[in-house]
Parts: structure tokens; C-alpha cells; sequence
């Protein structure tokens, strides 16, 4: 593996509550996930964001999501197909003019949390999602869950799918993430993680709960930004890809 990216969830706190240390990670990561409203990130903040990308040189991404800000985002949300499309169409574009006024621009989606999980296997709501970011437009590629079915519809559609994988999350034996609050969802010791991520790009497998290596391909690593010593795995990350010889690259730039 020559080269990959590093993406963070970004702009996530609310009003006067913090979460994650964006500018720390700024410093770090090669793309910035940033929130659009739905379930965290107030305009302020979220321009705070993107001025911070910009000064960075991040690429940065929508990162729409249900309407949930009680939930964070990380609940399903039975929508219908054009409440939904709508709903992304809406804070990918909203997204867009506060990018612009920051000096910078969106260059990829990748939806959030429950939306995110949901449209790797819900092909309703992942078509929604996908005719959301062509009616916005076309040439934006999506980050989705490396080997899910959604890329193929998005590739199917004519989007560029760009595949991910999580440094901190944990795998199924199947490729799909352990869900939140089941034993093993999370992992937060940073050398564990970096040294996992170091061997995805060496060997191209992640060892799943269960002790077997699922196979995946990915153009791009996540580290998320609200984690508990998120910044120091996204460092560790960073560091050994980087003595692999693996180079860090934004995949939209």
C-alpha cells in the first residue's frame, strides 16, 4: 500500500459543549468529516471547522446524518425515501455554503453513525442517500463501509465509492462493525490501534472479535474525532503507516 487516507468526524460538539479536539486533529489527518447540523455542530462551530481544514490543508467532507441531535446520530430513524433524500440533499449543501465562506469546499460525503450503518445493508435508504449527492452533485464521491453493498450501488450509479475501514472500531467475522455497546465496538489503547492499521496496510486484513482476519480493501482510514484519546491514536496511526513507508494522502483533493 504506496498511500492512503486518514479522515476524522469533526465539528461535533454543540453550542457550549465540547467534544474532541479538532484542531489537534487537524494536525493529523489528511480529510475532516465535519458535521452538518443534524446531529451535532452549530453554525459557529461549524465554520470554526472548516476555517480550521482550511488552514490545514484537510479535504473536507459532509458528514450529514439522521435527525437525531438527542441521540447523536447513532439512532435508526425509519424515514422515507424523499424525507431522507431531502435531508441529506440539505445538509450537504448547507455544508457547502459555510465551506465556501471558510475558503474552502466539499469534496466527498460520508454519512454518520446509525445513516451510515443503515445504508450498508438497506439498499431503500442507501439509494436515497445516493440521489441525494447526485442532485447535489455528481462528481462528489461517498465514503462508505469497506465491502458493503452500498458502494456497489453508489458505483452503480455513477458515483465514485470510496471505500473505509475503522482503526478504532471492532469487526465481525462478515466485515460489518461490532455494534455500539456489544463487548470488543470499540478498541482506545493507541499502539494497539496503530499497530492493527499497520498490518491492514501491509497484509490488507483486520483481525475480527472473534480472532479471524477478514480481508478488506480501503482507500481510507477513520480515527474518530470523539473518542477518548482519539488524537493520540490518530498519531500512533499516523506514525507507523508513516515508518511502513505508507504515505498519507487525501483521497479527494
Amino acid at each position: 500500500m504506496p498511500a492512503i487516507d486518514l479522515n476524522a468526524d469533526l465539528g461535533e460538539g454543540f453550542g457550549a459543549w465540547d467534544l474532541g479536539d479538532d484542531a489537534a486533529m487537524l494536525d493529523v489527518v489528511t480529510s475532516a468529516n465535519v458535521a452538518c447540523g443534524f446531529h451535532a455542530g452549530d453554525p459557529e462551530r461549524l465554520l470554526g471547522t472548516l476555517r480550521g481544514a482550511a488552514a490545514a490543508g484537510a479535504s473536507v467532507g459532509a458528514h450529514p446524518s439522521y435527525r437525531d441531535l438527542v441521540g447523536f446520530g447513532r439512532r435508526f430513524v425509519d424515514a422515507s425515501p424523499t424525507e431522507l433524500h431531502a435531508d441529506v440533499l440539505y445538509q450537504i449543501a448547507a455544508l457547502q455554503g459555510l465551506a465556501r465562506a471558510a475558503g474552502t469546499v466539499v469534496r466527498f460525503v460520508k454519512p454518520h453513525g446509525a445513516l451510515y450503518n443503515r445504508i450498508a445493508r438497506d439498499p431503500v435508504q442507501a439509494d436515497a442517500v445516493i440521489a441525494a449527492v447526485l442532485d447535489v452533485d455528481p462528481a462528489l464521491p461517498v465514503l462508505g463501509l469497506a465491502g458493503s453493498p452500498f458502494l456497489e450501488r453508489a458505483r452503480a450509479a455513477g458515483l465514485r465509492a470510496v471505500p473505509e475501514v475503522f482503526a478504532d472500531r471492532g469487526y465481525r467475522a462478515d466485515g460489518s462493525l461490532v455494534p455500539r455497546g456489544e463487548p470488543g465496538a470499540l478498541l482506545h489503547d493507541a499502539p494497539t490501534i496503530a499497530e492493527r492499521m499497520a498490518r491492514f496496510a501491509d497484509e490488507g486484513v483486520i483481525v475480527a472479535v472473534d480472532g479471524t482476519d477478514v480481508a478488506l480493501e480501503a482507500e481510507s482510514i477513520c480515527v474518530h474525532g470523539d473518542s477518548p484519546g482519539a488524537v493520540a491514536a490518530a498519531r500512533a496511526v499516523r506514525t507507523e503507516l508513516e515508518r511502513a513507508g505508507v504515505a498519507l494522502r487525501a483521497f479527494a483533493g
